[in-house]
């Protein structure tokens, strides 16, 4: 990774640029199409909501939506509108994140005075002809009190101002809001667009390293990004080896893995490590559902399975339980799913 990309902004990732420094949108060919056509034909809502997992390349979209929309109503061409966005000196860009709370962080939410701040320059005289375009990444970042203050002014917008909601959890969000929004629908893009988009940022990396995050990157690049952190770490090389096949692991290895990941609890690596138990079991699922009627039995017990996985990290995270115990009770499962399922992958 590049080592002269300062941390200024709440969730970026170390030597890689903000999505409003990235040069290329890659994938989301529908959601490109579906704005560029609106756009032409001088009908964009008032406001937009990007939603889709997490990662997937949404704020990256919205910077783009607002140059097109600034070259489209304005009388500057690409290149300086390209310039003044990336550079964050655009005088119609309005961007609002998770504010600074002191030297070390940010604050944990988006608050009602920092919708205040934003509603207070929106009424300014605009810095220049062409829209104005306001980006909340992410709204779900936002606490009751902010998320109320931001309905008033979507119920009653600003003349020629569009909004650029982005989300990672729709389902969360206030029903009155999502209904004064255009919806957008965005899902995990190609491999070999996370590949393009790796590339594009680790200069440093190997192309087998880049291999390796995006097959952990699962359609969403700043998981690859996250991915050539810890890719390397033993731990997970482990969980991988033993999740291929856990029959020719000795019977006593699963607690070592457990002990390994829970003593990282807290790490992007224990982060990782959990996601690609969920991904096997889901894999483990999809393989069964192939097989048609012989795949039954292997279908119900990889979905409990899934299910039960997903109920006890959720209930470890909230309540604060033993993870070692909780991964030890998965990992036994998963050798008597695969042992009552799979016989033919047990050593004889």
């Amino acid at each position: 990774m590049s080592d002269d990309v300062p941390i200024r902004e709440p969730d970026q990732i170390e030597g890689v640029r903000l999505p409003e420094q990235q040069h290329a949108v890659l994938g989301h060919a529908a959601a490109k199409s579906a704005i560029a056509s609106r756009l032409a034909g001088g009908s964009l809502p008032n406001a937009v909501l990007l939603h889709g997992p997490q990662g997937i390349g949404k704020a990256t979209l919205a910077f783009k939506l607002a140059r097109d929309i600034f070259v489209a109503t304005g009388d500057e061409d690409a290149h300086r509108v390209d310039e003044q966005v990336m550079a964050g000196s655009h005088p119609n860009l309005f961007v609002l994140r998770r504010q600074p709370k002191d030297a070390k962080g940010f604050y944990s939410v988006i608050r009602v005075d920092d919708i205040r701040n934003l509603v207070e320059h929106l009424r300014k005289t605009r810095g220049r002809a062409g829209h104005r375009v306001a980006i909340i990444d992410s709204i779900d970042d936002c606490n009751v009190n902010a998320a109320n203050a931001l309905l008033k002014i979507l119920e009653e917008p600003p003349a020629e101002t569009i909004f650029l909601l982005v989300s990672h959890r729709p389902g969360s969000l206030l029903p009155t809001i999502k209904s004064r929004c255009h919806s957008l629908a965005m899902r995990p893009i190609a491999d070999e667009d996370v590949r393009a988009v790796l590339a594009a940022n680790l200069g440093d990396s190997s192309p087998a390293e880049i291999d390796e995050a995006v097959s952990l990157a699962h359609g969403r690049p700043r998981k690859g990004f996250e991915a050539t952190l810890v890719a390397g770490e033993g731990t997970l090389a482990a969980l991988r080896g033993w999740l291929a096949n856990p029959g020719r692991f000795p019977s006593g290895a699963h607690l070592a893995l457990a002990d390994a990941i829970a003593a990282g609890s807290g790490t992007a690596e224990a982060a990782f490590a959990r996601e690609l138990i969920i991904d096997w079991l889901a894999g483990e699922a999809k393989s069964a559902a192939l097989q048609g009627p012989e795949g039954r039995m292997r279908l119900a017990s990889a979905n409990e399975l899934w299910d039960k996985a997903q109920a006890l990290f959720e209930e470890t995270d909230s309540l604060n339980l033993d993870m070692r115990q909780t991964l030890t009770v998965v990992f036994d499962a998963i050798k008597r799913h695969i042992s009552e399922t799979s016989p033919l992958s047990e050593p004889s």
